[in-house]
């Protein structure tokens, strides 16, 4: 199995603080001032992970993987306009379907033949 190098190590980090901010943006009182601190701190994490993801590449390319991170930074940047020129119902959208995207992407890494989805059924005795 490959190792987990530190781009590896930041954008698991990330994408996992990313999964905790945004459920807690989600709960939170739409409006309020915990809403607008952990959606922005899950906004930066959630750039953060796409971004690095570009950095990660087997065989030395990118792969349709990468497609997601440049729809997560698209669907991101989108809802933050679209919360600024008061379009909320768009933004409310935006930002549950790259929440979602991100929890299926994290799902998807569990999968056995992924670093991490190999550490872990390695792990349980599975793999």
């Amino acid at each position: 199995m490959a190792a987990f190098t530190p781009i590896i190590l930041v954008h698991l980090v990330t994408a996992v603080g990313a999964l905790l901010f945004g459920a807690l943006a989600l709960a939170s009182r739409k409006g309020s001032n915990a809403h607008r601190l952990f959606g922005r701190v899950w906004v930066v994490l959630m750039l953060t992970t796409a971004l690095v993801s570009f950095g990660i590449r087997k065989f030395g390319g990118f792969s349709a993987i990468h497609i997601l991170s440049v729809v997560s930074i698209l669907a991101v940047t989108a809802s933050l306009y679209a919360a600024a020129h008061g379009r909320i119902g768009a933004h409310r959208r935006g930002m549950r379907g790259a929440y979602v995207g991100l929890a299926i992407a994290g799902i998807f890494t569990l999968l056995p033949g992924r670093r991490l989805g190999d550490l872990l059924w390695n792990a349980v005795g599975l793999a």
